[in-house]
């Protein structure tokens, strides 16, 4: 498209820091993901308000996704949840804790952490309950927010920390402070974000680097079908039986 303002090719260089810079710690993060698997555990994924939450439908009962996602859904973060509610309850101390203790996860679980900024309560209260309970944490953020945004921000959580202080595997997104990235003459306001599309692509690289890795370790995977498909229902029965019972969700 020729009239985007260069929206095409912002992306593309985002999609190119990551692949050029992010295997590592995407392998590190699918070697976890692939311990869950083979340790018949859940892989809890959450996003810490706002629009970092459709990351977590991108995930869940999706075709071509593991089945044993585990999505920590709180509506009250939800960009669906009336705008202006759920940017008080993501702001709100303690929020984020009391939704992980109601999922309850325990020692050597694994969750995903999705938050474009890094630095709300939310975000921070659901990573440090997460800690102190010895899961194993992936975050999905841009340090450039983490550390452009001073010490008194106001959406900032009380104890000044980030969501990458308390990873056990960090990927970075490279998203910019704003997230909106084009600029059209005549107008000042920055449109067109880019820090979902990045985390969408992020969230499939580690669904396919943990396919591989369970493929190398000789187990099969549990992966969704297209239920639109003939034949998809079929496929999916055994895994809604063995999940189903376990993920808050289905």
């Amino acid at each position: 498209m020729k009239n985007d303002f260069g929206y095409f090719e912002k992306i593309q260089e985002n999609f190119k820091k990551v692949n050029d810079t992010q295997e590592e710690n995407i392998r590190k993060a699918a070697s976890l993901m692939a311990d869950a698997i083979e340790n018949d555990r859940l892989i809890s994924v959450y996003g810490g308000g706002g629009h970092t939450t459709l990351c977590m439908g991108e995930m869940f009962f999706r075709a071509g996704g593991l089945s044993n996602i585990n999505p920590i859904m709180e509506t009250g973060l939800s960009v669906f949840n009336q705008a202006l509610k759920y940017l008080e309850l993501e702001r709100t101390v303690n929020y984020g804790s009391a939704i992980m203790k109601y999922y309850d996860l325990k020692k050597d679980d694994v969750l995903i952490i999705f938050h474009n900024i890094g630095i709300n309560p939310a975000t921070i209260d659901a990573a440090m309950e997460a800690k102190k309970n010895g899961v194993k944490i992936i975050a999905v953020s841009s340090s450039e927010w983490q550390t452009e945004m001073p010490d008194d921000h106001f959406i900032r959580h009380p104890n000044k920390t980030n969501l990458f202080d308390y990873a056990d595997v960090c990927i970075e997104d490279f998203n910019p402070v704003g997230d909106a990235v084009v600029t059209i003459p005549g107008l000042d306001t920055p449109i067109a974000p880019v820090s979902n599309i990045i985390d969408f692509y992020i969230a499939h690289l580690l669904e396919i680097e943990t396919v591989k890795q369970c493929i190398d370790r000789g187990i099969t995977p549990p992966v969704w079908s297209s239920a639109n498909t003939p034949g998809g229902d079929e496929k999916n029965a055994k895994y809604l039986e063995k999940y189903k019972p376990r993920v808050k969700m289905l």
